[in-house]
């Protein structure tokens, strides 16, 4: 896993610095991929017979959702990997959800798309898998066979945190059924379903603008700039890293910690015991960038 990090990310009145992003990104994946040359890193993880659907979260509106300039540098790390435009798709919940962050919807057959469930559908049947029995987004169950997360760094009134794992409630039809019990075992059973498991290639979680506290929402109040991305194939290792981020925080800012707070991320653990991923910090192999 890898963080990088750059205080040249974003002007002091917010605004994204593009060329900055792009080298996070390609700085990380490189490294992640074992330090090999753009555009081999990317070539690595996808391929031109790919159909990739890049998982935004977007509930945060435009304060606290990925960056376009982000999912940009994505869209040109894949089209690096001859990953054709018309087989990427941006993806949320909502059409609605995806434009108050600031996307453009487009579901022509030419270039990027970029739309909600709502403009595709559920399947019809649901999938069970452990405590959960949801009917999947088409677009993850039918129309792509790799999948980006791209989440943002933020705590979660319930979850504890909402990084890349609780990201796939934006994937199923009920996620309003699994919130009980801090979302354990909901979010560890979702995402050991093989159409996140096996389809998922990458994480990329927005760091840029992150929340400690008052999420999912945006909340001005308890945001900061982190000024970084965190990088990563291994969902479990990746979220545990950010609850890390969150916390040091929180602790920072005189606050209690998550479990004192009574949302521990639980699903962190319980995902780990399925396999999906290393949650002890000393077992992480992480890497950290400054651009």
């Amino acid at each position: 896993m890898v963080i990088v990090k750059s205080g040249r990310i974003q002007s002091p009145d917010g605004k994204i610095d593009k060329d900055t992003v792009y080298k996070m990104v390609d700085e990380g994946v490189r490294n992640l991929a074992g330090k090999e040359p753009f555009p081999s890193a990317w070539k690595c993880l996808f391929t031109p017979h790919d159909t990739v659907g890049i998982k935004v979260n977007c509930l945060g509106g435009r304060m606290l959702s990925p960056h376009i300039e982000l999912v940009e540098a994505i869209i040109a790390g894949l089209i690096s990997a001859n990953v054709k435009e018309e087989n990427i798709i941006i993806w949320d919940r909502l059409s609605r959800e995806l434009r108050q962050a600031g996307f453009k919807i487009h579901t022509g057959n030419k270039g990027v798309k970029c739309f909600g469930t709502d403009e595709v559908g559920y399947d019809k049947d649901p999938e069970i898998k452990g405590s959960i029995g949801s009917c999947f987004s088409r677009i993850i169950s039918t129309y792509c066979n790799a999948i980006i997360s791209v989440p943002v760094l933020k705590d979660h009134d319930l979850s504890g945190v909402s990084i890349s794992m609780k990201n796939f409630y934006g994937a199923i039809h009920n996620p309003n059924k699994y919130h009980d019990n801090n979302c354990d075992p909901y979010i560890a059973d979702l995402n050991s379903h093989p159409y996140i498991k096996d389809k998922l290639r990458l994480i990329i979680c927005d760091g840029i603008t992150a929340a400690y506290n008052g999420g999912p929402g945006y909340n001005p109040t308890w945001v900061w700039n982190y000024n970084g991305l965190l990088i990563g194939q291994d969902p479990v290792a990746l979220d545990r890293i950010g609850m890390s981020i969150i916390e040091e925080k929180r602790k920072a800012m005189g606050m209690e910690s998550l479990k004192q707070a009574g949302k521990e991320a639980r699903h962190i653990g319980s995902a780990a015991r399925l396999g999906l991923g290393t949650d002890h910090i000393e077992r992480i192999e992480l890497m950290n960038l400054s651009i």
